[in-house]
């Protein structure tokens, strides 16, 4: 029998025996302050509906371990260097692939549709990661496979987080490859489906690579606000249907705000 090492027996118990509740508070203070430009005492004690004399003693042991960092002659306290040291660490140990599984599992049985993971590389996605459905008709993409951006679901939804200088870049120097009757190739009407994408928070690939194929897309982010890779569920037209596109883009942005969160990602869901 494998021994859990990492934990105890009663390892699944939250109650409060299990719990401490000074470092709970800590913990309150230290999470609270990281989302402020620098607090006073006092304004902290009264966010947090603690007294001064607690939220001291917390600032002060967590200064000793170089968490947070007080502005003497502001009197302000600051998340401190040793708080983005750990950080850095969590970051180095956290792979999108890895962080993406257990996602792309759940998002394939939540949707039915096989659920992927795709990175930018040069002027194409490549898919990294699949989780594919249980029907006999299904897409699939084994990893390494390359698809061009405006052609692509996960494509277009990195495309839309492009800043205009890369975005007018891109445009110059991509030829808009015309694969299907649906394929967009003129790069004003690729703005304008951007503009769209940004305002709804999900990609579609309707047909435009493959006929019969849809894919619905939504970008992932990283702990710098970065979109690092995109989130897809892709079927037959006959499943992925427009009537299901509600349902499923609402799966898959659940999904990408997910898997975003699990990269270190600030950003409301």
């Amino acid at each position: 029998m494998r021994r859990n090492r990492g934990r105890p027996k009663a390892w699944s118990d939250k109650t409060e025996q299990n719990t401490i509740k000074s470092l709970d508070r800590a913990m309150e203070v230290l999470d609270h302050l990281s989302t402020l430009a620098g607090a006073t005492l006092s304004e902290l004690a009264e966010d947090l509906g603690q007294s001064p004399a607690t939220v001291y003693r917390i600032l002060v042991t967590l200064e000793a371990r170089g968490m947070v960092e007080l502005d003497a002659e502001a009197q302000l306290w600051h998340v401190g260097p040793r708080a983005f040291l750990i950080g850095a660490r969590y970051l180095r140990r956290t792979s999108v692939v890895d962080r993406a599984r257990p996602i792309l599992r759940r998002l394939m049985a939540e949707t039915g549709e096989t659920a992927n993971l795709a990175v930018a590389r040069d002027d194409h996605v490549m898919f990294v990661s699949q989780v594919e459905c249980h029907d006999s008709i299904r897409a699939f993409f084994p990893p390494g496979t390359l698809s061009p951006m405006h052609a692509s679901g996960v494509g277009k939804a990195l495309l839309a987080e492009m800043s205009e200088r890369r975005l007018a870049a891109y445009l110059d120097r991509a030829p808009l490859e015309r694969f299907t009757e649906r394929t967009i190739t003129e790069p004003k009407r690729l703005r304008a489906e951007l503009d769209g994408i940004r305002a709804r928070g999900f990609a579609i690939d309707d047909e435009e690579k493959t006929l019969g194929m849809r894919c619905i897309a939504a970008a992932v982010f990283d702990w710098t606000g970065e979109a690092v890779a995109g989130l897809s569920v892709s079927g037959p037209v006959s499943r992925v249907s427009q009537a299901e596109t509600e349902r499923l883009a609402g799966a898959v942005s659940r999904a990408a705000a997910g898997l975003s969160a699990a990269l270190g990602a600030d950003r409301p869901a």
